[in-house]
């Protein structure tokens, strides 16, 4: 019988020691449903140690990545308290393997989500959105894995910087998003990109922690998804997300070692 506490243990000391692992499902074979099983126990080490739940992060919310990966839902996973990097700041690379930045839109709950919620409900649960970039960081050699083993990684979460909290919710469906390394653009694209539109994910989460008989308390964060491919982060670069209508967010990378 597979030891998925086992499998969690070595998939966090991975993360918390920035120490590469290979794929899990070359050794292992377990089903999805037991990878969100190893993902929840991962968690739970994270929050043993001292770190505190602020929210969720979709992924595959682009019809294009479905396809690439082969699946026809959403994954998600979790946000903790470290990952938090502050708006403007400097983002040390150490404590990852090989970092990726990607621009997403960032919610704020207002109301404790315990059900599924429809599209005409999600913005009644807002307290407000911002513009925001997700560090995703996969704990396996060469950025390889499948679907069981991204979703056992949290979902490759790994930071997230987050811009100016704004009350307008429409405006998105379409918006340009633009996203630049010391003042050169590397990648461009559309806020549709999310689902067609990212208030779509506000309803996709409520789905998914609905299923899987959990609630999310109000002040939570979520994450919608990215809106372009991300981009590898090397170290000494001025990051730059702009969203339309919406507005910008920043950093700066740096390595001490």
């Amino acid at each position: 019988m597979i030891d998925l506490d086992a499998i969690a243990t070595r998939i966090d000391d991975a993360a918390r020691l920035a120490e590469p692992v290979a794929q899990l499902t070359t050794s292992e074979s377990f089903t999805l449903e037991d990878a969100y099983e190893i993902q929840r126990a991962s968690i739970e080490r994270r929050i043993h140690r001292g770190e505190s739940m602020i929210g969720v992060k979709l992924g595959f919310t682009s019809r294009a990545k479905m396809i690439q990966m082969g699946v026809d839902s959403l994954i998600w996973g979790w946000l903790t308290d470290t990952m938090l990097e502050e708006d403007g700041g400097r983002v040390a690379l150490d404590r990852f393997i090989h970092p990726r930045v990607e621009p997403e839109v960032c919610y704020l709950t207002s109301r404790e989500m315990d059900r599924p919620l429809t599209a005409l409900e999600a913005s009644r649960y807002l307290e407000a959105v911002a513009p925001a970039m997700e560090i995703i960081d996969s704990r396996y050699r060469d950025f390889r894995f499948t679907l069981e083993d991204v979703v056992a990684d949290n979902c490759s979460s790994a930071g997230l910087v987050i811009g100016p909290w704004k009350r307008n919710f429409d405006g998105l469906r379409n918006a340009g998003v633009t996203m630049r390394f010391d003042g050169r653009v590397v990648q461009a694209g559309s806020t549709a990109a999310i689902l067609g539109d990212p208030l779509r994910s506000v309803v996709q989460a409520s789905r998914l922690i609905s299923q899987s008989g959990l609630v999310l308390p109000a002040g939570s964060l979520i994450m919608a998804g990215a809106a372009t491919a991300a981009h590898a982060l090397p170290p000494g670069a001025h990051v730059h997300c702009a969203i339309g209508g919406l507005g910008s967010t920043e950093f700066t990378t740096w390595r001490a070692s």
